[in-house]
């Protein structure tokens, strides 16, 4: 078995709140937040449940992140400390997500762990990636929600965020056709990453790639490629 990453370490602990996770999600995290790890950052998590997860991100960013939560549930206003601040409201409603945009500082992470739904995954998205840091991270999870009715989504259905998220692909391969603009996302995105049940956007400011050559061939490799070049 792979030695524990210390987010898994804390999980096992247990002497937190509780925490729900997939197995798997704590390899992902660690890979893509880890370099952050010693810097003072903001986090914005959708979804506090029992209020867990908040204990496992202070603790794995050693008290240097200042932690954003948002529930549809009050009772979770409780969960307010010296590092966080949650906010009240539904993830679909575009009024509330204007106003976290207005009042919340750019953020190096976003985490949309809440309601799991088609609707909710893609308002959030719209409204807040843009709230993420040029250098930031947008993690969306619970994506096996896109195969299941009851949340809206279905295989193949065109309003799921598994379908929705796919043109994000082509997106960030607009510099290579003229039936695509490159927007903002193009410009942003440095790279996107599919796991099982999670999409991880990595940003970074983009311009239109090139291709460069080193090396000098030999009068062989000429010889060979000439004719193929030629064609």
């Amino acid at each position: 078995m792979n030695k524990m990453n210390d987010l898994e370490k804390f999980f096992f602990r247990t002497d937190h709140r509780l925490i729900h996770k997939w197995r798997h999600y704590f390899e992902v995290y660690d890979r893509h937040f880890s370099r952050m790890r010693d810097k003072k950052i903001n986090i914005l998590e959708i979804g506090v449940s029992h209020g867990g997860s908040i204990e496992m991100w202070n603790d794995y960013f050693h008290g240097n992140a200042t932690i954003y939560s948002v529930d549809i549930n009050p009772e979770c206003k409780k969960f307010e400390n010296e590092y966080t601040r949650v906010f009240i409201g539904s993830q679909e409603d575009k009024v509330f997500l204007k106003h976290l945009n207005d009042v919340l500082p750019p953020l190096d992470i976003l985490i949309d762990d809440g309601g799991h739904t088609m609707k909710q995954q893609i308002t959030t998205f719209e409204c807040l990636f843009d709230k993420v840091k040029e250098d930031g991270i947008y993690l969306c999870e619970d994506l096996h929600t896109s195969y299941f009715k009851y949340f809206g989504g279905g295989y193949r259905k065109k309003s799921s965020f598994i379908e929705y998220s796919k043109h994000f692909i082509d997106k960030i391969h607009a510099w290579h056709t003229k039936k695509l603009p490159v927007d903002d996302f193009t410009k942003s995105v440095h790279s996107i990453h599919y796991y099982d049940s999670i999409i991880v956007i990595e940003k970074r400011p983009m311009s239109a790639p090139f291709d460069v050559k080193s090396g000098v061939p030999s009068i062989e490799d000429k010889l060979a490629f000439e004719p193929i070049i030629k064609k």
